[in-house]
Order: structure tokens, then C-alpha cells, then sequence
């Protein structure tokens, strides 16, 4: 039997398609579902694989832990008039005499325009001495400063003034309206009145965080539970250092998703549901909604509660299964959060490979076709 040149050369490409794709594998995002679950402990690998449901959702549930500490919270305001180490005071001295001890020469009133307190507190004033300044209020400084005086000129008319100085401060730094070192006065008392002060948050609020910086002690809360919990807004004392920043948690998704990319959190919380469609949802033409994968390091707590253990010490590798088309998928997965450096992954469904093989063998097929037809 005579076979025509055609259907040798279309024979060929057909053998040439076949051992191509026995020899080598056809391109793909990942990892199909039989080799995910080949990887798991169950098969000798080193990853647990479990079915998301509404246990393991309960089990895997975790806010951001953010706040601030008791020491900080319990913190009482300062008194507006307190006066601190570093501090810059103004004395005004009256003597009812015309040469007095300070004012000379019928001028009447002594101005000591700037005092500063120094670090231990103190401040010195001519013929009264050295007077403890710090943690009192002007008032109390100007009773002081006076019975220091009455023994000497008779009866001395003394006024304090607390300047703005470098004394009671606080530095804000990040995402506000003007960065910089401000003092604590009478309407900044607390963090929001010292941000508005700052000129406020630059930031989305969905995704600002504040941190507050004392001593050896800090934390850290969201800008919205700062303005909506009275309680968090604390007293400030001098030396606080504010930080407000952005949210720099961030998620993974790969396969066949809208985008293959890094992506950062926009809200305290994200669902499966909400990484996916902030990707651009399932690709249509390669996703399989039965084999949505959420890889995970998790902390051993969890990782018993999910497996119903108690032996698991250390971070352990969890890969979570979520299936769309399950009666309860699309809540299941609406409901199980996502955390900080997941990685979203979905595979491709078992049609899609079919057509890629297809399609490696018809192009052959056609290009051989169009040989055929040019050498007849």
C-alpha cells in the first residue's frame, strides 16, 4: 500500500509530539493537587494537609496582637503645669523698695527672661538659691522663690512662666502631617491631641499603625482602634517617641489566579475569599476551584488544636485545603483568614492540561499539514 508524502509528514509530527511530551513535562504554574498531596506527612513528606472547615477555621483564627501595655494605658495625665527637667522658665521679681536686691535704680521689677531646668530639676535664682523646680507646678515655684526672698527685701512680689522650651517633649516621626519634636502642653496632652497637633495622619487609616515608644516599654495600635477606643488614647510623658507607619504585613499568590504577586494587606483582616478576588479571582480557563491551597508555617498551639494533637512542638508546615464547589465552600473560604507571608496557591484543573496536550500535538499537526500541502 502506497503512503502519500502527506500522511508521512503528519505521522512523523505526530511521533514527534508524543515523545516530546513523554520526555519532558508540559509548562504549568505549580504543582498539581495529587503532587501537593503526595508532599504530606501522611505520604512520608514534610507538610500537614488538611480540609478547611468550620472547625478548623475556629482552630486557625488569629487577630493582629496589637495594644498597649497596662503600664502604659494606666499612665495618668500630666498636669498642664507640671514643670519637667529641661524646661525653660520666666521670673518677673517686684521689691517694694527703690534699690532693691534685683531691681536697681527705681526700676521696680527684675525680668529673668529664660531659666532653664536642668537635669536634676533644679533652677537657680539670685539671693533665693537653688530651688527645686521639676514636678512642681509655676505656682508653687513662685510660693517658694518668694519665702526664699522675704527674709532679704520686704515683701517681694514674684510671677512664674512656663516657656515653651526643651523640656516636656515628645518626637513624631512617619506618616504624619509634619514630623518633627513638640511639648507637651495643656491641649497635647494625650497621643490623638499630640497627632492632630502633628497634623494628623497622612496615611489610609485602614493600614496606619501607631507606635509609641517609653523607656524600655513600647506598643503598638491601629490608627482606627486608637480613634474609636478612648481607653488608647495615653497620657504622654517627655521623651515619647511616635512612630506612625504603614501595615507592612503582606500575602503570596501563585497559579492560576489573575496575578502571580506579592501583596500587601489594605484592611486589618483578609479572608481567602478577599486574597482572591483582590488578585483578580480564579483564572477561568486554567483555575480548578476544588484545589485552592493556603501554605503556612504555624505555631504549634494551633497546629495541635487543627490536627487534635498534643505532641507537635515547634513551627510546623501546614498546607490548608479549601474547596469552592463543596456545599459549604464559598462560606467556608469567605470565613478563613489569611495571615502575614501566606502563600495563596491554585492549581490547574485536569482540563487544562488536557487542552495544553492537545494543543502541543494539533501545532505540530498543523505545521505538518502546511509542509504536505507546499511539497504537493
Amino acid at each position: 500500500m502506497r503512503i502519500s508524502k502527506r500522511s508521512s509528514i503528519r505521522w512523523v509530527a505526530l511521533c514527534v509530539s508524543a515523545s516530546i511530551l513523554a520526555s519532558c513535562g508540559l509548562p504549568r504554574s505549580g504543582p498539581n493537587k495529587g503532587e501537593i498531596f503526595n508532599g504530606s506527612v501522611q505520604e512520608m513528606g514534610n507538610a500537614y494537609v488538611v480540609s478547611v472547615d468550620d472547625a478548623v477555621t475556629k482552630a486557625t483564627q488569629v487577630d493582629p496582637a496589637l495594644g498597649f501595655s497596662s503600664k502604659l494605658v494606666h499612665a495618668k495625665v500630666l498636669g498642664s503645669d507640671t514643670v519637667s527637667p529641661g524646661d525653660t522658665l520666666g521670673l518677673t521679681i517686684w521689691e517694694n523698695v527703690d534699690d532693691g536686691l534685683l531691681a536697681s535704680g527705681g526700676a521696680g521689677a527684675a525680668q529673668i527672661s529664660e531659666i532653664q531646668v536642668d537635669g536634676s530639676g533644679f533652677i537657680f535664682v539670685p539671693y533665693a538659691g537653688r530651688i527645686k523646680a521639676s514636678g512642681n507646678s509655676p505656682e508653687a515655684i513662685r510660693r517658694i522663690i518668694t519665702e526664699k526672698l522675704e527674709a532679704q527685701t520686704p515683701d517681694p512680689q514674684v510671677m512664674v512662666q512656663r516657656l515653651a522650651g526643651n523640656g516636656a517633649t515628645v518626637s513624631l516621626i512617619g506618616g504624619v502631617g509634619a514630623q518633627g519634636v513638640y511639648p507637651i502642653e495643656r491641649p497635647t496632652r494625650t497621643l490623638t491631641a499630640m497627632l492632630a497637633q502633628a497634623g494628623g495622619i497622612t496615611l489610609p487609616p485602614e493600614i496606619a499603625q501607631v507606635t509609641l515608644t517609653r523607656g524600655s516599654h513600647s506598643g503598638t495600635v491601629w490608627i482606627e482602634d486608637l480613634y474609636s477606643n478612648p481607653r488608647l488614647d495615653i497620657a504622654l510623658r517627655a521623651g515619647d517617641r511616635v512612630l506612625v507607619e504603614q501595615d507592612e504585613r503582606f500575602f503570596t499568590t501563585l497559579g492560576a489566579t489573575g496575578a502571580q504577586v506579592k501583596v500587601p494587606f489594605t484592611t486589618q483582616t483578609v479572608s481567602a475569599v478577599e486574597a482572591l478576588a483582590t488578585v483578580g479571582g480564579l483564572n477561568t480557563t486554567l483555575a480548578d476551584p476544588t484545589g485552592i491551597f493556603v501554605f503556612r508555617d504555624e505555631d504549634a498551639k494551633i497546629a495541635n488544636d487543627v490536627l487534635d494533637r498534643n505532641d507537635l512542638t515547634g513551627t510546623q508546615r501546614m498546607i490548608y485545603v479549601l474547596d469552592l464547589t463543596s456545599p459549604n465552600g464559598v462560606f467556608v473560604a469567605r470565613d478563613f483568614g489569611i495571615r502575614s507571608e501566606d502563600t495563596v496557591y491554585v492549581t490547574e484543573a485536569p482540563y487544562s492540561q488536557f487542552s495544553k496536550v492537545l494543543g502541543a500535538i494539533v501545532a505540530p499537526v498543523g505545521t505538518a499539514s502546511s509542509l504536505a500541502s507546499a511539497v504537493e
